[in-house]
């Protein structure tokens, strides 16, 4: 598995855990989707950044 393959799966794992967490925490499942979205979409972004392979100079 790549490295942005594992970076995804551990972000996945992470963000599970705290949606699990925040339903058990008793908060509407309105604002748990939109935490898990702007997770997602922060984890995406970190993966890209942090797996991203830097441009050949030219």
């Amino acid at each position: 598995m790549s490295s942005f393959g594992l970076y995804i799966a551990g972000m996945l794992v992470l963000i599970g855990g705290l949606a699990y967490g925040a339903h058990l925490a008793g908060l509407s499942t309105q604002w748990i989707v939109v935490g898990v979205i702007v997770l997602l979409g922060i984890g995406i972004v970190s993966a890209v950044s942090r797996t991203r392979q830097k441009d050949p100079p030219t």
